[in-house]
């Protein structure tokens, strides 16, 4: 539905029952508030009501300051589902990701998060527990009120991600599918600062600890990782595939042993860190007998002891730039040079002590 405000501008009208304790002298008690009353109230038009609210950054900053007073006063807010009657619009995003409790996760949530909202946009969260059937199924129950997919670490195949893109905007964040946008990390900066590290420390036999077996990253990684490490006199093993867990790594240890490299890789921080814990139940010295490294530099890989090197992701930029993508506002594959990753050296690495060559 919507009211005329001009011959040239309507917006819809859009309301939220008023609860206990709103101010109600600018309007009749038991009524819920609308765009009018905030109009009146802030003294500008009901358009202008609409743009401060539903797209910050829009109009004057004073004038946007007295809209949102007046909304606050009335406990007044935009109803994204109302809004979307006359739009087709709800101004709500999807965020699906794998893990909830990987702190891998919260730096591209948190990106995402402030993009969104400088922009006017919600986020809803849901998580798959790195179960492909689960995605999908979150996947479907949200996008009939949302504008767009963000997709982090997807586990879904690339036809599913296809399939989802046909029906609303996708965005995936560790991940390329042909025809949808893709958020990918330059690995080469990272990694190869990591195997240069490894190799002056005198390494020459290596692991990478991979992740699920439908996880693409850890593809593109060990496949990296292949390439290169040989480059530098460097033998390679793939350890794998585990969970990406704490546990996932814990239990690979007796194969890293057995393997008889000096070094290990993993897909990512909680492995590294799991594969650590391990260690030194094992009384497996780290440095020293193996020198381990981990991915994605998560909150608390610095509290290890020793602290875990890694290759540090910008996942926080990572998670702006796919609400940028959704929008329109850049795209995928071919910016993901300006997102390095960065080796970042702590004591989880050093020389190989001879009893090992």
């Amino acid at each position: 539905m919507r009211d005329t405000l001009s011959s040239e501008e309507t917006v819809p009208v859009e309301s939220v029952v008023s609860p206990a304790g709103a101010n109600t002298a600018a309007h009749p008690r038991g009524r819920s508030a609308t765009i009018y009353d905030v109009a009146k109230l802030a003294g500008v038009a009901p358009s202008t009501v609409s743009r401060a609210l539903g797209k910050p950054g829009r109009i004057n900053v004073k004038t946007e300051q007295r809209v949102q007073a007046a909304a606050k006063e009335l406990n007044y807010r935009l109803n994204p589902m109302a809004r979307a009657l006359p739009t087709g619009l709800t101004s709500m995003f999807g965020l699906l990701i794998a893990d909830i409790t990987n702190p891998m996760f919260f730096p591209a949530v948190r990106g995402a998060e402030e993009a969104a909202s400088q922009r006017g946009y919600t986020l809803i969260l849901a998580e798959s527990q790195e179960s492909s059937e689960r995605e999908r199924a979150a996947a479907d129950r949200i996008i009939p009120s949302t504008d767009g997919l963000i997709l982090v670490s997807s586990r879904l195949s690339d036809e599913e991600i296809q399939a989802l893109a046909a029906l609303v905007p996708v965005a995936v964040i560790n991940r390329e599918v042909e025809g949808v946008g893709g958020i990918v990390p330059d690995l080469e900066s990272g990694l190869d600062a990591a195997l240069e590290h490894l190799a002056e420390l005198g390494h020459t036999s290596l692991a990478f600890l991979s992740g699920p077996a439908n996880a693409w990253m850890s593809r593109a990684r060990w496949e990296f990782l292949l390439r290169r490490a040989p480059e530098r006199g460097m033998t390679i093993v793939e350890i794998g595939p585990s969970a990406p867990t704490l546990e996932g790594g814990r239990d690979v240890l007796p194969r890293v042993l057995a393997s008889g490299v000096t070094a290990a890789i993993a897909y990512n921080d909680l492995v590294a860190i799991g594969l650590m814990q391990a260690a030194e139940t094992a009384e497996v010295r780290v440095p020293g007998r193996l020198s381990v490294i981990g991915f994605d530099d998560i909150f608390g890989s610095d509290f290890t002891s020793p602290a875990l090197s890694t290759v540090r992701t910008p996942l926080r930029a990572m998670g702006e730039r796919a609400v940028r993508q959704l929008l329109g506002e850049t795209t995928g594959r071919e910016t993901s040079a300006d997102l390095p990753t960065e080796f970042v050296r702590r004591g989880s690495t050093g020389p190989v002590e001879l009893s090992t060559r």
